[in-house]
C-alpha cells in the first residue's frame, strides 16, 4: 500500500476504495435509488458546485488512487474499464468497458489480459487517443517522482518489481502494444480481477508529447467529459466541458453540468449549514467526503424538509479489533475469543454516531454479495457481548482471575480508532473480568506505529476498505503472509503466514468468473473467522446532504459516494 492508502486507511478515512450497495435518492429526493425513473436528459447544463473538507490531492493520474467510483477524476480521466454507472442494484458495481471494447480478454489462465480500444476516442484538443498512450500513463505511475497510486501494478505485471518509470528512458516490456488500438499486459501470476484493476486511474492515457512530469496535474489531458480550466491544487479545482468528448463513444457518463467547481479545506459543520441552508450556488452544490452531523441529524424531520435531501450509501469497509498474534497474551487464541465473546458491538456504534451511521458486523468481509459475503458469528455475543462466555474462554485460557491488557487507539474523535470506541470496548470487556488500559497516539504516529512488525501493538482499533469490490483486496492484504511488510505499510496485524490460506488466495485469483471467485472469498473468510485474527465491529453507512437544486443524485454502487457522472443541476 502507498503511504497515502496506509494512513487513510488507519485513520478512518475511506479512500476511493471498493463496493457501496446503496439506498441513494432519485431525482432530488429520498428514498431508493431508481424511486424515480433516471432520466438522461433532465436538467442539462448549469454549475454544479462540490463542497469538500479534504484537499483533492493531487490530480495526476499517476498519483490517484482510483476512478472506479464515479468521483471528480472519473470525470476528466476515462480508463479500459469503469464501473457501471447506469445500472442502480448491485449489478452497478461490476467493471464495464470504458475506452475499451470489453472488460479484457484472458488468456494463459489469466496471467495475459488483452484490451482493444473503440474507434473516435479523442482528447480534449481533438487528437486521437491511442494505445501507447495508456501504456506511457501507465509506465510513468511507476517513476518515484509520482508516488501515491494504487500498488497493485508493481506486483503483478512481469518486471515491474524493478521498474522506475519512462524517465529513464526504459519502457516497461510486459505491456505491448501491437498497433494503436490494442494493448497486452502480462503478469506474473493469474490474476481473475485484472478488469477491476483496470479502473484504476493509472489506466488513464497520457499524451507522451503533453507530459510536464510533476507539473501535469496543473492541466492534465481530459480524455472524458470535463478539462480542467484551473486547479489551485488543495483549494478549488475548475471543470469544464471537453468539447472533443461524446456520448456515442461514452455510454457511462450522463456530464449534465456546464461547469463543476469543487471548493475544498471547508470546515465541516460549515459544509453541513451550507447544504442545509441550500441558498445561491449552494443549492446546485453537494459534499463528496462530509456526512451530516449531529447538528443535521436532529433537524431531519423538521420544516427544512431535510429528509428528501439525503443520500445513503454503504461502502464496503470493516471496522475491527486487530491482534498482533505474536505478542503475549494475543498468541493465545483462547484469549482473542474471550475478547470475542465480550466485545459490546452496540456500545461502539453508539459512540460513534449510532445506527445512522454504522451498522454491526460479525464477519470480516462486509456483508455484500459482489465480496462474496457468508454469514457466520463463531463467537455470539449479541450485538451487546456475552460476558460468561468471554469469562470461561479466559479461564480456558489460563486467566481464570481476569487478565490485563493495553488497547492502542488514536486522539481523532468521532471516528472508528478514536478515544469513544476504545472508551467503549474498554468498558465492556470490564464485565468480563478484561482490564484495558488505553494508549493513545496521534494519527500519523499511530499509523506507522500499527503498520510496521516490530512495533505494531498487541491490540488496536483498525478498519480495512477494499480497492474494488472483491474479496481479493479485501482478505489478502490482510490475511496473506507474503504480503507482511517489516519496514511499513503492513496491514496483516496478525501476521498470518500460513501455506495453506496463501495457496487458497492463490488458487482463487485464477478464477475469472465473478461469482465463483465470491464463493471461494465468502468461505476463506468463514474459516479464517473461525480463528478470532480480528474481531469485526461494524460496516460503516455513509449519509450526505445535497443542494435543493440538485437532481439525479444517484449513490454510487462502487463506494459509498455519490456518482458525479449522474448529477444534474437545475
Amino acid at each position: 500500500m502507498s503511504k497515502s492508502r496506509a494512513l487513510y486507511a488507519a485513520t478512518g478515512v475511506a479512500l476511493l476504495s471498493s463496493l457501496a450497495v446503496a439506498c441513494g435518492s432519485g431525482g432530488g429526493g429520498g428514498g431508493k435509488a431508481g424511486a424515480k425513473a433516471f432520466d438522461a436528459k433532465d436538467y442539462q447544463g448549469g454549475t454544479l458546485t462540490v463542497l469538500n473538507h479534504r484537499d483533492q490531492g493531487h490530480f495526476d493520474p499517476a498519483r490517484q488512487y482510483t476512478s472506479g467510483g464515479g468521483k471528480i477524476p472519473t470525470l476528466v480521466f476515462r480508463t479500459l474499464t469503469t464501473r457501471d454507472h447506469t445500472t442502480d442494484g448491485p449489478a452497478g458495481a461490476k467493471p464495464v468497458p470504458d475506452l475499451a471494447t470489453d472488460t479484457g480478454t484472458p488468456s494463459d489462465g489469466a496471467k495475459t489480459w488483452t484490451y482493444h480500444l473503440k474507434s473516435g476516442l479523442k482528447y480534449e484538443d481533438g487528437t486521437p487517443i491511442k494505445a501507447q498512450d495508456i501504456k506511457y500513463g501507465i509506465e510513468r505511475s511507476f517513476a518515484p517522482e509520482l508516488p501515491g497510486g494504487a500498488p497493485y501494478l508493481r506486483d503483478w505485471l512481469i518486471g515491474g518489481e524493478t521498474y522506475q518509470g519512462p524517465y529513464q528512458g526504459k519502457e516497461l516490456d510486459s505491456i505491448q502494444v501491437p498497433d494503436d488500438r490494442t494493448i497486452v499486459f502480462h503478469l506474473r501470476k493469474p490474476e481473475g480481477d485484472f478488469p477491476y484493476l483496470a479502473t484504476a486511474t493509472q489506466f488513464a492515457p497520457v499524451p507522451k508529447a503533453k507530459d510536464t512530469g510533476v507539473n501535469y496535474e496543473k492541466h492534465p489531458i481530459s480524455s472524458g467529459p470535463y478539462k480542467v480550466v484551473s486547479n489551485d491544487q488543495g483549494k478549488t479545482i475548475v471543470l469544464d466541458r471537453n468539447r472533443y468528448w461524446s456520448k456515442s463513444v461514452d455510454d457511462q457518463r450522463l456530464a449534465g453540468p456546464d461547469k463543476i467547481v469543487v471548493q475544498s479545506g471547508l470546515d465541516q459543520s460549515v459544509i453541513n449549514q451550507r447544504l442545509a441552508a441550500s441558498t445561491g450556488a449552494d443549492s446546485r452544490a453537494i459534499t463528496t467526503d462530509t456526512d451530516i452531523d449531529a447538528s443535521v441529524l436532529a433537524k431531519l424531520n423538521g420544516p427544512q424538509g431535510l429528509s428528501k435531501r439525503v443520500a445513503t450509501g454503504y461502502f464496503g469497509e470493516t471496522w475491527y479489533l486487530a491482534f498482533n498474534a505474536k505478542v503475549k497474551p494475543f498468541d493465545n487464541q483462547k484469549v482473542r475469543e474471550a475478547i470475542s465473546y465480550a466485545v459490546d458491538r452496540q456500545s461502539v456504534i453508539n459512540a460513534i454516531g449510532g445506527t445512522a451511521v454504522a451498522k454491526p458486523a460479525t464477519t470480516f468481509l462486509p456483508d455484500q454479495k459482489a465480496f462474496g459475503y457468508t454469514p457466520y458469528d463463531d463467537f455470539p455475543g449479541g450485538t451487546s457481548g456475552d460476558p460468561a462466555k468471554a469469562k470461561q474462554a479466559l479461564a480456558e485460557a489460563g486467566y481464570p482471575n481476569g487478565i490485563t491488557i493495553t488497547l492502542d487507539h488514536t486522539t481523532t474523535a468521532g471516528t472508528g480508532s478514536g478515544p469513544e470506541a476504545a472508551t467503549a470496548v474498554q468498558e465492556a470487556l470490564k464485565k468480563a473480568g478484561i482490564t484495558v488500559r488505553l494508549h493513545a497516539s496521534e494519527e500519523n504516529d499511530y499509523a506507522e506505529k500499527t503498520q510496521k512488525p516490530a512495533t505494531e501493538p498487541g491490540l488496536f482499533l483498525q478498519s480495512w476498505g477494499a480497492d474494488w469490490p472483491s474479496g481479493g483486496p479485501f482478505l489478502a492484504p490482510v490475511f496473506d503472509g507474503r504480503q507482511i511488510l517489516k519496514d511499513g505499510g503492513n496491514f496483516n496485524a496478525s501476521q498470518l503466514n500460513d501455506p495453506k490460506v496463501n495457496a487458497e488466495i492463490d488458487a482463487i485469483n485464477q478464477i475469472t468468473d465473478p461469482a465463483a471467485a465470491a464463493a471461494r472469498w465468502g468461505k476463506l473468510d468463514a474459516d479464517l473467522g473461525k480463528r478470532a485474527l480480528t474481531v469485526p465491529l461494524y460496516h460503516p453507512i455513509y449519509k450526505r446532504l445535497f443542494g435543493k437544486d440538485v437532481t439525479n443524485t444517484y449513490v454510487s454502487q462502487w463506494n459509498g459516494l455519490y456518482d458525479l457522472s449522474r448529477i444534474s443541476v437545475k
